[in-house]
């Protein structure tokens, strides 16, 4: 199966390039930057740290699932 995790769009205005990332957990980010080098940094780096959390949350649960606990 396949899922659109984010969605894209950037567009120069005069000397500044804008970003924009569209997704189903965090919404509508948008970031600014006179480098298109730069731009694509930014938004790379909020994803990755966006899917790090998100995986990091899932191994939290998993791990949840497994314990058992007692009362002594």
């Amino acid at each position: 199966m396949e899922e659109t995790l984010y969605s894209i769009e950037i567009h120069k205005d005069g000397d500044m390039y804008l970003g924009r990332i569209y997704s189903d957990v965090d919404g509508v980010k948008e970031f600014k930057n006179h480098r298109i080098e730069s731009l694509l940094r930014d938004i790379t780096f909020d994803i990755q740290l966006a899917l790090d959390v998100f995986s990091n949350r899932s191994i939290e649960f998993a791990e949840g699932e497994g314990q058992v606990e007692t009362e002594v």
